[in-house]
């Protein structure tokens, strides 16, 4: 009976141990009551919304938006903190995200597949939340309708079409420089233009990555910043032209880019 007595002893030490490796293990848990719901509402005859807010440790922020199958949406944000990202939730998900900001960035775009209500979840990733690091943020949210970024007047200049095959009024070719002592060169554009000299400038960078670039009546005013690549952000005028740095980023962006002119 000792040794029976024992060998049980043996495995239930053993078994605790597993116990405890599992529980570290494991990501930490996050109940439904920490997740703050909040419904976006568009301003009449307007397409976008924007939203200028923060969080800190294991916050979360669902922002929920309307939309139809087959519309188009946008969502950026732009924050201090290179921990701080968004993912979206189709209509009926809690959990499984359609596009997941910690692997692709800060800036999603794309067709809808389904129509009902879109979770826009912010939240601190888990090294951040742990250190209780509070971000500040700036959240773009657009949806229109697919061929044109407008309707009944709102958004982009009336008759601005997409250009085809793309989800930007138009796309090009502006200077760009990546620092480090690299010349002036040329990095491709395409941009969602809201009116009013307001609008989203996607850049793609030499390594394949993008850049989004806010503008606000007619003034660059910030852009995404992730952890692999954060920067200071600055704008200057040259005549007429937006000068943007990102820290060693340098881009020159001409008014008509986001004016259409």
């Amino acid at each position: 009976m000792k040794g029976i007595s024992a060998l049980s002893r043996r495995h239930l030490r053993s078994l605790s141990v597993l116990l405890v490796f599992a529980v570290l293990a494991m990501p930490a848990a996050r109940a439904s009551d920490d997740i703050r719901s909040e419904r976006v509402q568009f301003k009449r005859g307007e397409s976008s919304a924007v939203v200028e807010a923060s969080i800190t440790g294991y916050e979360s922020v669902d922002y929920v938006l309307g939309a139809g199958k087959g519309q188009y949406m946008n969502v950026s944000m732009a924050t201090d903190n290179g921990a701080n990202y968004f993912n979206i939730l189709a209509p009926g998900e809690n959990d499984v995200a359609m596009f997941i900001g910690s692997t692709s960035g800060n800036q999603y775009e794309g067709i809808l597949p389904a129509s009902g209500d879109y979770k826009v979840r912010v939240y601190m990733m888990r090294s951040a939340a742990r250190r209780n690091e509070t971000a500040n943020y700036r959240l773009e949210m657009i949806i229109s309708a697919r061929e044109t970024a407008t309707e009944s007047g709102g958004g982009a200049a009336a008759g601005d079409a997409l250009v085809a095959g793309t989800e930007f009024h138009a796309t090009g070719n502006i200077p760009c420089s990546m620092g480090g002592g690299q010349p002036t060169g040329s990095c491709a554009f395409g941009v969602t233009r809201q009116g009013n000299g307001s609008g989203i400038v996607t850049v793609t960078k030499p390594d394949g990555r993008k850049r989004a670039i806010f503008f606000e009546n007619g003034r660059a005013t910030g852009a995404d910043v992730s952890q692999a690549d954060p920067g200071e952000f600055s704008a200057s005028r040259e005549s007429d032209v937006s000068i943007v740095r990102i820290g060693g980023e340098r881009y020159e962006i001409p008014d008509a880019v986001i004016s259409g002119g």
